[in-house]
């Protein structure tokens, strides 16, 4: 192959969608391709002019409009366009010009053709419904086939179901001619949402499930009758989950409940049950074994001793293909757990608590988002009950016992002291209800910041009803406080993406970290702050950014896609940063958050512009969705 030839085969080979190509077809291509030069400020392509190439950036930088004049995008090296008109009527529809001295590739359209007839890979990344940011993401979630196992598969009988009339002898003889080791318990419906029909079009709703332990400790144990009727036994609160979950989820829905047992139902009826040595039979990732590990340990020193434990279930997870959101709920419930243990070792050292309380915590854990770089964030919240001189300093004790645990854990002291160390996050009921007030009622830049910390809630042990009380209260304070939405947006314009007028990545310029971009402080943390924001005015419960992005879809407060846009920008930032911290990991460094493009590869250069850019277009949207009201004047 000719020099010219092969520097076009190269260059064109390090960029998405032809970094894919086999090299035949590459080889075919580059013999094709022509060559054109347009000087800064000329136009590449002219509304409906005819078109028949596709058109590629080789240097220099391109300007994208809308047929209405609006700025579409801006391209650089490596990027296509004109693609939209070759799939369509071979007009243009987005005109182009050149922003500085442009260099451009045009491969015809045959060629085009060809190559989306012989690649799949290279036609789904040029179709007008798959753009490219889906596209990367798309191919992230294929490599996790097994991390997305639905939980049916796992099942391999119907549950043994039992009347709750029947005797506790029937239920026990049944469970054994089944060699299972649980029933469900049925009962007649008294509300018909949760009902489901049998075989024979009766209606039944599930009231509890008895499982082999409970034989055991409730009924042999206390000496209870046989002929007793097993709904008197039946345990109450049942946790199910449904067919489509992944077996990961049902996982962490046993972990998080502590349960060995998880019904399946399909819609509302019950399909299977679900045995933890089912899971353990199937989950390959060591977050199980870590988390019940953890509950095993006696001492703070015993809890310490897993931290390397935790990086270690941290790396195999992403290796093995799981995706950010199955990284970040496991990290947080191994986190969770930490916690929870730590509290159970302080009561048993300091005594029972002198009031109900609920040990919340906030931020990434609460999201269930965390990365192996994390720190504390955390309060309690104690029953209006609570006199401080007489109960307070017990609580300082649990609550020093439980941070300086967690920091020898690896979980490192909050900066910003968001721990419940501090008094001010260590009070009442009723307190907390009129901090959360005040922050929605009168926004203030600090207490701004707070609402981007506490914002973000969940309980790790006590009242959970604490907790849910605070969720309800923002719920539905926040949806009605137009200049609270207003200042908490502006807020979220804080931080920006890194990128230039160009697309080129703006560099961080702080010494120690000098030309790299930092992806949670340019990334992640402001795509959760602008998610968080769109979540309160729609009356969100929910906690982590992406089940807030499907309450969001649900409404009309974006337009169509945009909340796709942002899940697949969230997705594939959060798995850069994820792989960067497990590159640190496994080169013994201490992993951070930070990147240098050079060291990335073409390709997902391209993709982390896209992600930037969706990132960039959905904060100038913030500021006019949720302007300041005019009687107001201006949010401080």
């Amino acid at each position: 192959m000719e020099a010219e030839l092969l520097e076009i085969r190269q260059h064109m080979g390090r960029f998405p969608p032809f970094d894919a190509l086999d090299d035949d077809l590459l080889d075919s291509m580059a013999g094709q391709v022509e060559v054109a030069y347009f000087k800064a400020g000329s136009d590449i392509l002219q509304l409906d002019q005819e078109l028949h190439e596709l058109c590629y950036i080789r240097s220099g930088a391109v300007e994208i409009r809308r047929r209405t004049g609006d700025l579409y995008d801006r391209l650089g090296e490596g990027d296509i366009f004109g693609h939209f008109s070759l799939l369509r009527n071979n007009r243009v529809r987005f005109p182009a010009r050149a922003l500085e001295d442009t260099l451009i590739y045009y491969l015809p359209e045959t060629v085009f053709q060809h190559l989306c007839e012989a690649d799949e890979h290279f036609a789904d990344f040029v179709e007008l419904e798959r753009p490219r940011l889906e596209a990367a993401v798309e191919e992230h979630k294929k490599a996790n086939d097994m991390m997305i196992t639905r939980v049916r598969k796992l099942l391999t009988r119907y549950p043994v179901m039992v009347e709750a009339s029947a005797t506790v002898q029937e239920a026990a003889r049944q469970i054994t001619a089944a060699q299972a080791s649980s029933a469900l318990i049925l009962d007649e419906p008294d509300d018909p949402r949760y009902t489901f029909s049998d075989s024979q079009d009766r209606p039944w709703r599930l009231r509890g499930i008895l499982t082999d332990s409970d034989f055991r400790t409730r009924i042999v144990a206390e000496g209870v009758s046989p002929d007793t009727p097993v709904g008197e036994l039946a345990s109450g609160g049942l946790i199910t989950i449904q067919s489509d979950e992944s077996v990961h989820e049902a996982m962490l829905c046993m972990l998080r409940n502590n349960i060995h047992h998880l019904p399946v139902l399909y819609r509302r009826r019950p399909v299977g049950i679900v045995h933890l040595s089912d899971i353990i039979r199937y989950e390959t990732h060591s977050s199980l074994y870590l988390v019940s590990n953890i509950f095993h340990q006696s001492s703070v020193d015993g809890l310490a001793r897993l931290a390397p434990d935790v990086r270690a279930a941290f790396v195999r997870m992403v290796e093995e293909g799981a995706s950010s959101q199955m990284v970040g709920s496991a990290l947080s419930t191994i986190g969770r757990s930490f916690a929870r243990r730590l509290l159970e070792l302080a009561e048993e050292a300091l005594g029972p608590p002198p009031v109900a309380y609920c040990f919340m915590v906030n931020g990434s854990m609460a999201r269930n988002e965390q990365t192996a770089v994390t720190d504390q964030d955390n309060a309690l919240i104690l029953s209006d009950d609570f006199e401080p001189a007489r109960h307070d300093a017990y609580f300082l004790s649990l609550a020093q016992f439980v941070s300086d645990g967690l920091a020898a854990c690896g979980y490192a002291y909050c900066k910003g002291e968001v721990m419940a160390t501090n008094s001010q996050w260590r009070q009442p009921l009723s307190v907390w209800k009129r901090y959360f007030e005040e922050w929605i009622e009168s926004p203030t830049p600090e207490r701004l910041l707070h609402c981007s910390i506490f914002f973000d809630l969940d309980s790790a042990h006590g009242e959970e009803a604490y907790v849910e009380q605070l969720q309800d209260l923002i719920a539905k304070k926040a949806p009605n406080s137009p200049l609270f939405l207003a200042a908490l947006a502006r807020n979220a314009l804080n931080r920006t993406p890194p990128l230039g007028f160009f697309r080129t990545f703006v560099m961080e310029k702080d010494g120690k970290h000098n030309n790299s971009i930092n992806l949670k402080r340019r990334g992640t943390a402001p795509l959760v702050d602008l998610i968080r924001v769109h979540a309160l005015a729609c009356g969100s419960r929910a906690q982590n950014s992406f089940e807030r992005l499907d309450d969001i879809a649900a409404t009309q407060l974006l337009a169509p896609g945009a909340s796709d846009k942002l899940r697949y920008a969230m997705e594939l930032l959060s798995m850069v940063r994820i792989r960067h911290q497990v590159f640190d990991l496994q080169q013994e460094h201490e992993p951070d958050n930070n990147i240098e493009p050079e060291n990335v590869a073409d390709s997902e250069r391209h993709h982390l512009k896209d992600a930037f850019q969706a990132l960039s277009h959905a904060q100038k949207f913030l500021k006019y969705r949720y302007p300041v009201p005019a009687q107001t004047g201006r949010a401080r």
